[in-house]
């Protein structure tokens, strides 16, 4: 008995110890699922381009949607925009992640207090910078550039130290990603490849990726500017070298076509790409669908080959200059940067000063659009105001049929001008009588040259015969026909 009662206490402990043992396994299991079920959340902060070109980059992306969900709205009037993005597999059934999207219009030091909240320790590995240029002001790109990679590295700066740790890390995840590679002929072992010169030597921290859209644009500034081949040599020679130092990507876009834009971002994101069987390959042969995969691919030497007289490491050197930290806020020039040296080539033909401009604008080349709803309500208010005076044209015209109106007189006047131009302008005016064309001024003639010479036997003779009451009304029959015919005539003219 003593045994028996000993033994209970055991087999207590043994049944909790598998109860736990079995809470364990249905916890772990529960979390691993719901884990896998977990969508990946990624951010692109979007910085640069107006409202509209926001909007466009958003829509480039292509990501589709599932039956029945609406499109989500983009909300970028103001400071910070934001909008979300689902990336769907092939089929548009399965969501792979679930993409938010931050969009900043101007770079000024005011707006950092809430970027700020955007780049955390547990953001900024899922976390992509995207800078938009625009084709329509190629000569303000690098300027626009500097303004925010000063605003971005003044960021970063000002972050918490988990928040800096992150960033290094994602800076040798990219610099490791970039130079290491399979050896095909050494059994599978990796091959960890030295950085070239200039290449990633400014990182800012996070992936990078600039879009220059509008690329249908070269065609004008060649066409109405008389851009050559070797000035756009030059902006992409530039915009290469600069990108190498921070290991940027780089992609030129149109708008309403297909370009690689979303599998660059996502390849840079480490997301899935929707495409089946689709690779990202480099493009620097057609000038308008230009493609920089980011790092890895570029170097000094491949940027030489547009052009040997390319001072590449004198770039690589003045941007070093434009961007370090010593500057005193984030729009200030500095003297020897590579921005002073690309706005000496990279020139604005018609900026207010320029000879050339002088040359051009009495030419009219170039012709600023006017917005459609504008140019609609200009029209609207003209036809109105036509409408207002020809009602009261009208209105006069009555008046002065009465004799109330002290301008009757000079209507009357302008109103016999206008009929006789209409006149002139239409011709004789001409009816059909019993088959018969008949001119109505040339009859209304012949019957008052009939009158006349009635009139005048009339005088010489004793005997005057009385005018017929039926030529009376034959003529007064053609003069309101005339009448009639003309003023319709006018009508439809106006």
């Amino acid at each position: 008995m003593n045994s028996l009662h000993d033994d209970r206490p055991g087999s207590s402990r043994s049944d909790d110890s598998r109860t736990t043992e079995n809470a364990d396994i249905w916890s772990s299991m529960l979390s691993s699922v719901a884990s896998s079920k977990r969508l990946p959340q990624k951010s692109i902060v979007v910085l640069g381009g107006t409202s509209e070109c926001q909007k466009e980059f958003v829509e480039s992306l292509n990501l589709g949607r599932k039956k029945g969900d609406k499109k989500p709205p983009i909300a970028n009037a103001f400071a910070l925009g934001y909008t979300y993005l689902d990336v769907l597999d092939a089929d548009h059934e399965d969501v792979l992640a679930r993409l938010g999207l931050y969009l900043v219009s101007e770079p000024e030091p005011a707006f950092m207090p809430i970027l700020k909240p955007l780049f955390t320790a547990e953001t900024i590995p899922n976390t992509l910078i995207c800078i938009l240029l625009d084709w329509k002001k190629p000569w303000d790109w690098m300027r626009q550039l500097r303004t925010w990679v000063r605003l971005l590295g003044t960021l970063f700066r000002s972050l918490d130290d988990d928040a800096k740790r992150a960033l290094e890390d994602v800076t040798q995840a990219l610099q490791s990603r970039r130079g290491t590679y399979a050896d095909a002929g050494g059994g599978g072992t990796e091959v960890t490849l030295p950085l070239g010169r200039g290449e990633f030597d400014e990182p800012i921290g996070l992936p990078l990726c600039v879009i220059c859209q509008n690329a249908d644009r070269i065609e004008v500034l060649e066409r109405e500017r008389g851009w050559k081949d070797g000035q756009f040599d030059f902006v992409l020679q530039f915009l290469r070298t600069v990108l190498l130092k921070h290991g940027a990507s780089l992609i030129y876009t149109i708008p309403s076509v297909l370009s690689p834009l979303s599998a660059l971002l996502f390849s840079s994101l480490n997301i899935p790409s929707p495409l089946r069987h689709h690779t990202i390959k480099h493009n620097i042969i057609d000038r308008d669908k230009i493609l920089i995969p980011g790092p890895g691919w570029d170097s000094w030497g491949k940027i030489r080959v547009l052009g040997e007289a390319f001072d590449v490491e004198g770039i690589c050197n003045g941007w070093s200059v434009d961007i370090s930290p010593g500057f005193a806020a984030v729009h200030d020039d500095v003297d020897g940067g590579a921005v002073e040296i690309y706005e000496d080539v990279i020139k604005d033909a018609l900026r207010d000063g320029d000879s050339l401009a002088a040359a051009l604008k009495p030419r009219g080349i170039e012709v600023e659009p006017v917005d459609t709803q504008e140019f609609l309500a200009e029209q609207m208010e003209q036809l109105e105001a036509k409408r207002e005076d020809g009602g009261r044209d009208r209105g006069g015209a009555g008046a002065g049929d009465g004799g109330t109106d002290a301008r009757g007189h000079g209507r009357s006047v302008s109103k016999g001008l206008a009929e006789g131009a209409v006149r002139e302008h239409v011709g004789p005016v001409q009816f059909n009588v019993g088959g018969i064309q008949m001119d109505a001024d040339d009859m209304v003639k012949n019957i008052k040259a009939r009158e006349a010479s009635r009139a005048a036997g009339a005088s010489g003779g004793d005997f005057a015969a009385p005018t017929s009451p039926a030529e009376e009304t034959l003529e007064a029959f053609f003069s309101s026909l005339m009448r009639r015919d003309v003023a319709g005539t006018k009508k439809a003219s106006s």
